[in-house]
């Protein structure tokens, strides 16, 4: 099927903006088309003014997405909303890290651990991280809701949601065809199809394509490079009104995404001067969370063809390794029922079902990652995964009001099972001089002989909330509203290290192993006060909660639980137009205190024992243990959206997010010593800034339209236990475009676009990992520790200048 759908179009994914951003989006309020307009959200489970709504949003329409030529989620790592955070776990894109406030899990996409921000489409939640890279076709809009949002939302949304509107059919003929081409052999085509309503049943069809060849490219012939994608997807939407006051919603999709990761480049050697001796001797040689007094053993020199490469991302890699494209596959069914009871009373059903399947094939370390150079020894580690979860959800709401109250009441259930394996063979070997190297045959014949992990996982969640607004007077509103909130999580490790737990109880008792059988109980409540200062300025005070559901590490042998996490946050924002609605200026302010941080120690060790089938199978698993810190963490913020009319035609824009975040220190056992830990991919100060200029050409209704944005960010950690820190960022977009171009007296237009992401191709660091530059993990001894597998940083580079040219017909 997606073979055949190469002449559908490139849906532009997902993009997320500040409030101001969408102010394009609906018509003005009056005839003074010079101001700025009303943008409709939904962050009540009713339709209201943005500018009246008391919660901190961002949001964004069709039209900026063409702006910033945003295809996927991933688009947003540039920083377009600063409060706002996307990267890849590790180097993939296919398991993105999304993060709002300071809420940034660094590995939820183990099977028994949750996200911090909570993901929805058409009002469906998403249980994995998996698929949403994927194309997720033509959006009404997207509402980036900003802190805790666990009474209408529900759990695993400390941070906040991002809820995802498709457009919905129309009822009337119409649609747009969309295509273009660009660099790196990059194509996209786009189709989307209204159908008029026949018999009360109105028919949408969404189709999507894009494109692109690797950017850094493999010198092993026959193996895909660094930095490609492919994705494809389909959707079919059906709206059936069989009576005035009823209307019912359904809609199919299926999305693949291939892709291969960026490449991992050595960015230095041993930049900490590691020698063997006392650990005095060389402070910075330090591995954080232990308490070595003695170094032993060497840094090995590096092969004459592995490159270190510390300002430049690689075009060409150093070591040629297997690559294969990483597949993540979606679909679901969604339906939505709304019944309109009486006309202050509407009841609402939303079921759905849905499913991701992601099959990763990651080798992008080359020898740049442990294990050292060893004469004849292994090297690259080839990290396999395979994942299946499929979810069941419904929800019923009511929603409406009794004279100054409004109400939302609300049940809510969710089923989801999900399991997934490992691998992490070496697929290259080292010839005795290290000046060559051949691939290992099993990694193409037998790539799973030995499985690092196996887990399955079932969880079950229940709710019941309710929220209500009572208008004091016509300029106070008091909203009240909590949330139960059951959880059930049942795990089992079925694999450690190639041994089956399932069949050898004795050695899973040995590693202390239990499987995981939990249940968590939470009331989440919030209040806010509201206050209409005039008629264009509306000031709040809120004090909301939120809970992320525990679980356990399917990286360890125990299979390590740990304990939900809780936050509280009290937030004082302003709204306001200004100079007869010219000018826009939205202020938020907010104090959020976690407890039970869950804080992740991942490390990488080598085993090279496993025998299966008579051949010695090395294997480089990832231990990452998952810890809930004592106390209170921190996090505090500050964020700005200004937007101006300035002039007739030009619109500017400016953001800006400081969050400070402080995780007190955790005690560790088995080393005896207090570790500091920090909050992933979260900077102090972000910003973003951008212009739109749009002139009239002729007197038909075409438009020269010109976008320019800035995105800054200050540098920040990308692990939990190190103080290392990528690298700072400012990335330019923009686009230039002839839009609504007549082309037929029926009606169709035509816009011809020029486009830029990363136009003055700017490269910078955003992973940085320092756990090859560091002593080994402990083992036996907590005071001495082993330099012998030490390389140096190595980290990955953001995505290159891209550009092109996109054509598009409405009709």
């Amino acid at each position: 099927m997606f073979s055949a759908s190469r002449f559908l179009a490139a849906a532009s994914c997902l993009a997320l903006s500040a409030p101001a951003l969408a102010a394009e989006d609906a018509a003005p309020p009056t005839g003074d088309t010079s101001g700025l307009t009303d943008i409709v959200v939904t962050a009540t489970k009713r339709e209201t003014n943005l500018q009246k709504t008391p919660i901190s949003i961002s949001v964004v329409n069709a039209e900026e997405i063409k702006k910033r030529h945003v295809q996927s989620l991933f688009d947003l790592g540039d920083g377009a909303v600063p409060s706002l955070r996307v990267a890849p776990f590790e180097a993939r894109v296919s398991a993105l890290t999304i993060g709002i406030r300071g809420i940034v899990p660094l590995d939820a996409n183990q099977p028994a651990r949750e996200q911090g921000v909570g993901i929805y489409i058409d009002g469906v939640y998403l249980g994995r991280q998996h698929g949403v890279n994927a194309a997720l076709f033509d959006l009404e809009r997207i509402e980036v809701l900003k802190g805790p949002q666990g009474t209408l939302f529900g759990r695993n949304t400390e941070g906040g949601a991002l809820s995802i509107v498709a457009k919905a059919p129309s009822g009337k003929f119409g649609g747009r065809i969309q295509g273009g081409i660009g660099n790196y052999g990059s194509h996209n085509a786009e189709l989307h199809l209204d159908l008029p309503e026949y018999k009360n049943f109105s028919v949408k069809l969404d189709g999507v394509l894009q494109y692109q060849d690797p950017i850094t490219k493999n010198p092993m012939p026959g193996q895909l490079g660094w930095g490609y994608y492919d994705r494809k997807g389909l959707r079919a939407a059906v709206r059936w009104k069989p009576a005035a006051n009823i209307t019912n919603d359904f809609s199919f999709d299926v999305s693949q995404d291939k892709n291969t990761p960026f490449y991992s480049q050595l960015l230095n050697y041993n930049p900490n001067g590691c020698v063997a001796g006392l650990q005095s001797a060389v402070p910075n040689c330090y591995l954080p969370g232990t308490a070595y007094t003695n170094l032993t053993g060497t840094v090995k020199a590096l092969p004459s063809i592995v490159q270190v490469t510390p300002n430049n991302r690689m075009a060409v890699a150093d070591i040629g390794v297997p690559q294969q494209a990483s597949v993540d596959t979606t679909r679901g069914y969604t339906n939505s029922l709304k019944w309109k009871v009486t006309p202050d009373l509407e009841i609402r059903s939303i079921t759905a079902w849905r499913q991701v399947t992601a099959t990763q094939w990651d080798n992008s370390g080359g020898a740049h990652r442990v294990p050292a150079y060893t004469a004849n020894g292994g090297f690259s580690r080839y990290s396999l995964a395979n994942l299946w979860q499929a979810q069941f959800s419904q929800e019923f709401q009511a929603v409406g009001n009794v004279g100054k109250l409004d109400y939302v009441g609300g049940l809510f259930y969710f089923n989801e099972h999900v399991s997934d394996n490992a691998a992490t063979p070496n697929s290259n070997t080292w010839n005795a001089d290290g000046t060559g190297y051949t691939v290992n045959s099993n990694v193409f014949t037998n790539p799973f002989a030995s499985i690092d992990r196996a887990s399955e996982v079932w969880s079950k969640s229940y709710a019941v909330y309710g929220q209500g607004t009572y208008h004091l007077t016509d300029a106070l509103h008091l909203t009240v509203g909590g949330r139960y909130t059951n959880d059930k999580k049942r795990g089992v490790l079925h694999m450690f290290r190639n041994v089956n737990y399932d069949v050898n109880t004795t050695v899973a008792a040995n590693n202390g192993y239990a499987p995981l059988n939990k249940s968590w109980n939470r009331f989440n409540p919030m209040a806010t006060l509201a206050w209409d200062v005039t008629s264009d300025a509306h000031a709040y005070a809120k004090f909301s909660t939120g809970y992320r559901a525990g679980g356990a590490s399917s990286r360890t042998a125990n299979y390590l639980p740990f304990n939900p996490e809780d936050v509280t946050a009290y937030e004082l924002g302003i709204k306001s137009d200004l100079f007869n609605r010219k000018v826009r200026v939205n202020l938020a302010g907010y104090i959020m205190d976690r407890k039970s941080s869950q804080v992740d120690v991942s490390s990488i060790q080598t085993d090279n024992s496993q025998v299966v089938n008579g051949v010695v199978v090395p294997t480089n698993i990832n231990i990452l243990k998952t810890l809930n810190a004592p106390g209170i963490t921190k996090i505090r913020g500050i964020e700005a959206d200004i937007t101006a009319r300035v002039a007739p035609g030009l619109t500017l824009n400016a953001s800006y997010a400081y969050t400070y975040t402080d995780i007190p220190k955790i005690y560790i056992p088995e080393t005896a010593v207090y570790q500091k830990f920090y909050i992933v991919y979260t900077p102090r100060n972000a910003a973003s800034a951008s212009a739109d200029y749009e002139v009239p050409l002729g007197g038909a209704g075409a438009l020269a339209k010109l976008h320019i944005d800035a995105n800054y960010s200050q540098s920040t950690q990308a692990f939990d236990q190190f103080a290392t820190h990528n690298d700072a960022s400012l990335v330019f977009n923009g686009r230039l475009a002839l839009a609504d171009i007549p082309v037929s007296d029926s009606g169709q237009k035509l816009t011809v676009t020029l486009w830029s992401r990363n136009m003055f191709n700017t490269q910078y660091v955003f992973r940085r990992d320092p756990s090859n530059s560091l002593p080994g993990s402990p083992t036996s001894s907590t005071t001495t520790g082993s330099i012998s597998n030490i390389l140096g940083d190595y980290g990955n580079f953001n995505a290159p200048r891209t550009f092109g040219i996109d054509a598009a017909i409405n009709f």
